[in-house]
């Protein structure tokens, strides 16, 4: 048995092993309830299936969690995501609302660069706050949490903007090869920001920064530049989580839009092995996360579980999932199973007796 553990010792050591391994027993366990759960069918010469649902629907988190993942490798965190992702849907629905013909090519770029534009805004001025200022970043972005929703809903006039564009109805509900166009953009966002934090010396710097920032200072790095870029990519992507929550319902409501998402993507960045305290961060966990808590909303709805208790089992589901990958938490069970031996006691040497 000794031998078994110790062979998968390396295995079960890696940062992403435990991540993947509640998604696969959630999944599993899933297939058991409903045995038609992972069946995958073509329609239309499109994919459709629970787990492309799964991908789908978590294409927003994944794009929110990223930014929030180098956030929270600065030692940072950026709670005001959710109201962004409200601004910029609503920013680019109003754009298309009052446009003469809103199936414009055109009139779409227009109004994604108008969102764009207010997101990069917003985020610098977080970064400003807090790399510049030295606010503190939970309080910080607090402030755009707090006052975005009331931004949104002042582009909105409390109004629910409703639109009729399909070019930009395909960035939540279109298709290319097969697959829904979320997916995809999802994917290119994490290989696109995989490829500057490990291809290039960015993701380094970054943990650096997270691990010590006076150090860095000290050793050449510029911590504030580094700490604004991260906040403004972190805007970035929750904009662009934005044009894909007003884009599955083709309308955008300032209140209601990217509502409570902070927080799922906190959740899915500590899943996915990052430590809240900053330095080593995991884009692999990250992603994993935001598809554990996707799977997990689905598995509420397809069990049937009422809406008073839904929060409760995923807290509870939760809860599990992070003990489980606490070291210092299996640790611990493995020394009551009597599975690792403790250190041994030192011997005493025998004290000779002079003749």
């Amino acid at each position: 048995m000794t031998a078994v553990a110790d062979r998968l010792r390396p295995l079960t050591g890696h940062r992403l092993f435990w991540p993947a391994l509640v998604l696969v027993v959630m999944l599993a366990a899933n297939t058991v309830y409903r045995p038609g759960f992972l069946a995958v069918e073509v329609k239309n010469g499109h994919l459709y299936g629970t787990p492309i649902d799964i991908l789908r629907l978590s294409a927003p988190l994944i794009l929110v969690a990223l930014g929030m993942t180098l956030v929270i490798a600065t030692g940072g965190i950026d709670l005001s995501v959710g109201s962004l992702c409200a601004i910029s849907g609503a920013i680019a629905c109003l754009h298309i609302s009052g446009a003469a013909d809103q199936n414009s090519p055109a009139t779409v770029a227009t109004a994604l660069a108008l969102a764009f534009g207010a997101a990069l805004v917003l985020g610098a001025w977080n970064g400003i706050l807090v790399a510049v200022i030295g606010i503190q970043p939970i309080i910080a972005t607090l402030i755009l949490m707090v006052a975005g929703r009331g931004i949104a809903q002042l582009v909105t006039e409390g109004q629910i903007i409703t639109i009729n564009s399909g070019p930009y109805r395909a960035i939540g509900l279109g298709h290319f090869l097969t697959l829904p166009l979320a997916i995809l953009i999802a994917l290119a966002a994490a290989l696109l920001v995989a490829a500057f934090t490990r291809r290039t010396a960015l993701g380094l710097i970054v943990e650096s920064v997270g691990g010590n920032a006076e150090a860095s200072r000290l050793a050449g790095i510029r911590s504030r530049r580094i700490v604004f870029l991260v906040y403004v990519i972190s805007a970035v992507c929750a904009a662009l989580a934005g044009f894909m929550v007003t884009a599955n319902v083709s309308s955008a409501d300032g209140n209601a839009a990217g509502l409570w998402i902070e927080l799922d993507a906190i959740l899915a960045v500590v899943i996915g092995g990052t430590s809240l305290a900053g330095g080593r961060f995991s884009l692999g966990g990250t992603v994993l996360g935001a598809l554990i808590i996707q799977t997990l909303t689905t598995t509420v709805y397809a069990m049937n579980i009422s809406p008073q208790t839904s929060l409760l089992f995923k807290a509870v589901v939760v809860i599990a999932v992070c003990l489980v990958q606490a070291p210092a938490f299996r640790a611990r069970l493995r020394r009551r199973r009597g599975t690792e031996p403790g250190p041994a006691a030192p011997q005493r040497e025998k004290e000779q007796v002079p003749a």
